[in-house]
């Protein structure tokens, strides 16, 4: 029975199939096979009803014989894709050539059948093409919410965690205050520092960044403050520091909490009074820069250690933001991994369109020990290494496909001692986080240091047995 029209009491989210062909006898088996399957469809006898039907219906799938009166199959398939670019054509034939087949792909057909095929097959065919659809929308919507994100800041995520970032981020920056940046290595807080930085009064001003870490003492010193010629064996000529150079801006003090004791006073005085001398010089330099320090350690921990000075530390903790973990923010996971796709995809000159579903699903299984710096390396080499117009399993790296075969659940026979099944939690656990402490402990709902306890208490139980 042919129809064009739509049915009002079509269920919510069922799936519309439009078949066009002249054959009447095939119109009816395809309609009652794709309906036993579940389908809406909708039936034509030729190209001009099938369009009539595109602009009345909403269609997911087109299936269309090459061979019809009116107008065939391939006028069909290119009108199509103009009157409803998200539908999926599926082109069939009797008596189609290899050129047919390649000129339909090329104009956008899904797939190409030859008659007489299986019923299985065209099953599969449709399954498959409404899951490309499904993708295709999917990579569409994540590509507009990455542009609007990117439109408003630096910093890419739109899960509740990152959103109470952001709006620290637009509280901070509109005040002068010293802000520490906390968090693991790799969590992106010189992003979140340029953030900062950007939105504030200062954003037409200089941004310099210092890594603490990378720099010895001596160096460090010249770096921030600059030197007079003679200052030292070499220093031939006069060097501003980076506080000079920041003047009116901001300066940026990564991994702070390398920063040997020495020079932790003379931060804590250009902190307290905005003033200091260049190496070999006894001028008095003024400097109105608003400082943002960074630190992937517990300086809390640093200062009852006698690490790290306590007054400094208070001075530069007036405001502290504490950049998640990406497992802490696994909704943005998929979000990261397109930005990263499109940023790569365009310095290596690739056309990627996006991830295959398998590849999302083992982005956010993987717990990301070295957080969102690891997942762009990650996506950098599998753009690099992409062998199709989606990044599938295939193209990541051992690790994250290695981490789907990581045991996930524990089978424990009843009656086994308690101690036991602590232990064996505990263990496996650790195993999944590649050891990761702190991540574990957070898996486990315990504190770092009863999972340190316990795990001695396990090791001591073992040791005494071996005795």
């Amino acid at each position: 029975m042919d129809n064009t029209q739509a049915q009002a009491d079509t269920p919510a989210g069922r799936r519309t199939i439009l078949i066009a062909d002249d054959d009447s006898s095939l119109r009816v088996a395809l309609e009652k096979m794709l309906e036993k399957e579940g389908y809406r469809v909708i039936v034509t006898p030729d190209g001009r009803q099938a369009l009539e039907a595109l602009r009345k219906n909403t269609i997911h799938v087109l299936v269309a014989d090459l061979k019809m009166p009116e107008m065939d199959g391939m006028n069909l398939l290119k009108t199509a894709r103009t009157v409803h670019p998200d539908v999926e054509v599926i082109l069939i034939s009797g008596h189609g050539t290899i050129g047919e087949a390649v000129e339909a792909m090329k104009e956008g057909a899904y797939d190409f059948l030859i008659k007489p095929f299986k019923r299985i097959t065209l099953i599969k065919t449709i399954s498959r093409a409404l899951n490309n659809q499904i993708l295709v929308a999917e990579n569409r919507a994540l590509k507009s919410e990455l542009a609007r994100l990117s439109r408003s800041s630096y910093v890419v995520g739109q899960s509740m965690t990152m959103r109470r970032v952001y709006e620290m981020v637009d509280l901070v920056a509109q005040s002068s205050a010293t802000v520490l940046v906390t968090g693991k290595s790799g969590t992106g807080k010189g992003v979140l520092a340029k953030a900062i930085h950007d939105s504030s009064e200062r954003g037409s001003k200089p941004f310099i960044k210092v890594s603490c870490a990378a720099l010895p003492e001596t160096l460090l010193e010249a770096e921030l403050f600059g030197y007079e010629p003679g200052a030292y064996t070499g220093a031939t000529r006069q060097k501003l520091g980076r506080f000079e150079l920041a003047n009116g801006g901001t300066l940026f003090l990564d991994e702070i909490g390398e920063v040997p004791p020495s020079m932790q006073v003379k931060l804590l005085r250009v902190i307290q009074e905005g003033e200091f001398e260049r190496l070999g010089g006894t001028k008095t330099i003024k400097s109105d820069v608003r400082l943002i320090a960074a630190t992937n350690i517990d300086l809390e921990k640093e200062v009852q250690a006698k690490r790290f000075r306590e007054d400094l530390f208070y001075r530069l903790k007036v405001i502290t933001i504490d950049v998640p973990t990406l497992d802490r923010r696994s909704e943005d996971i998929p979000i990261l991994a397109q930005h990263f796709l499109e940023l790569y995809a365009k310095k290596n000159g690739r056309k990627i369109d996006g991830f295959a579903p398998e590849a999302i699903e083992l982005f956010q299984s993987y717990p990301w020990p070295g957080n969102v710096r690891e997942l762009e390396n990650a996506i950098e080499r599998s753009v690099v290494l992409a062998r199709g117009d989606l990044i599938t399993p295939g193209d990541l790296p051992d690790a994250i496909t290695a981490s789907e075969r990581i045991q996930k659940s524990l089978s424990i026979e009843i009656g086994t001692p308690l101690k036991e099944i602590e232990e064996r939690v505990i263990s496996e656990t650790l195993k999944y986080v590649s050891n990761d402490k702190n991540m574990a402990a957070r898996l486990l709902g315990i504190s770092a240091r009863t999972l340190y306890r316990r795990e001695e208490t396990h090791s001591e139980s073992h040791h005494s047995k071996v005795l």
